[in-house]
């Protein structure tokens, strides 16, 4: 379907072509519409209405999709998706029928995307070339949960990218240290950094901080909202899960040098937050501040990484960890199962332990 400006009439039209549930191809106009903005709002009640099957086009069937998901997801979210759906899969699958799209059309595809470059003339990394699977596969799923398609194809052709990095980089306590000495001059982006490395929040998490979200008597910080920036605009929406509301316990050290900043050289500015910035801000800094010191660059999202290392070693459970950080346990043992060096070990003795407390160990 389009939508354009009929410039004989001076009105607006939607040209309609698709095939319909009994597998008969529709080719007409509908004219007439006073504005792009009326004629759109036709598009979509007919998308609503009359033509949902997976008969439509995938480009039309995107539409739907956006229609019944968007509604749910932070505008954020959606905003990365739409631009995933449009830049890697419209361009593909766009003209195909949905119904129509085999396990052999999707291996065309992720062999075509594993021979594309990015304007770095880099592959694409196979967590990149995950997530965009991931992203069809949604698609697609819902065409088969709501819309009648048999089945996913993309399950039958299975996948190509991992699911997680080969690598995660993380700082030891001492990198950080090394790190943090960088910005002693620059009191804002020290305890911002501070607060990232012994808490483990997301950007988000720490960039939407109001002063009442600090409870210093009892040493904790209430999570529950989060900051993005998006056309301009600051944003303040819930965090990324519900997991993710949670409430974290602060060293003493650090709770003493927040309320120290906040009463003493905060300036509440315009939007209240106690950290004023964009996460722009925070990687720029990160990457000037860690070349200064001679450590390696991570990312800012890498010291989410670090503090679960620190917990591990600390020797916290997955279960606490996860807590802490608004996972899923089986998140923690999953991603950092390379962390926990001795827990088969671990396990092996306590088994030994209470066989010998049962009087069943082999003493040889």
């Amino acid at each position: 379907m389009t939508v354009r400006k009929d410039s004989k009439r001076g009105t607006w039209l939607v040209r309609l072509y698709y095939t319909n549930r009994d597998g008969k191809t529709i080719d007409s106009t509908k004219r007439g519409f006073k504005s792009k903005s009326e004629a759109l709002e036709w598009e979509r009640n007919f998308l609503a209405n009359e033509a949902r099957s997976t008969s439509m086009t995938f480009e039309q069937f995107v539409k739907v999709y956006a229609e019944d998901v968007r509604p749910r997801l932070r505008e954020t979210t959606w905003r990365g998706k739409e631009y995933v759906i449009n830049d890697k899969l419209v361009p593909f699958f766009g003209g195909m029928r949905v119904v129509d799209i085999t396990s052999r059309d999707v291996i065309d595809w992720q062999n075509k995307l594993l021979k594309e470059r990015d304007e770095n003339g880099k592959k694409f990394s196979e967590t990149y070339i995950r997530t965009v699977e991931n992203q069809l596969s949604a698609i697609l799923n819902h065409a088969v949960r709501h819309y009648g398609l048999p089945s996913n194809p993309l399950q039958k052709a299975g996948r190509v990218g991992e699911k997680q990095g080969k690598e995660m980089k993380f700082w030891t306590t001492e990198e950080y240290l090394r790190f943090s000495e960088q910005l002693i001059d620059r009191p804002e982006m020290f305890y911002a950094f501070e607060t990232l490395y012994w808490c483990g929040l997301r950007e988000g998490e720490l960039l939407a901080l109001e002063p009442d979200d600090f409870d210093f008597a009892n040493r904790t910080i209430s999570v529950t909202k989060s900051y993005s920036r998006l056309d301009g605009r600051d944003i303040i929406g819930k965090p990324k899960t519900k997991k993710s509301e949670r409430v974290i316990a602060m060293p003493r050290f650090l709770s003493q040098e927040l309320q120290e900043y906040i009463e003493m050289e905060w300036d509440p500015g315009e939007d209240g937050r106690v950290f004023p910035f964009t996460k722009y801000a925070l990687n720029n800094t990160l990457k000037t501040a860690s070349r200064l010191a001679g450590v390696k660059e991570i990312r800012v999202h890498d010291l989410r990484h670090s503090h679960v290392s620190l917990l591990i070693n600390l020797g916290f459970t997955a279960v606490a960890i996860a807590d802490r950080m608004g996972h899923e346990s089986v998140h923690i043992t999953y991603r950092y199962a390379h962390l926990f060096p001795n827990q088969q070990r671990n396990m092996a003795d306590v088994l030994d332990a209470l066989m010998n407390a049962k009087g069943g160990g082999d003493e040889r």
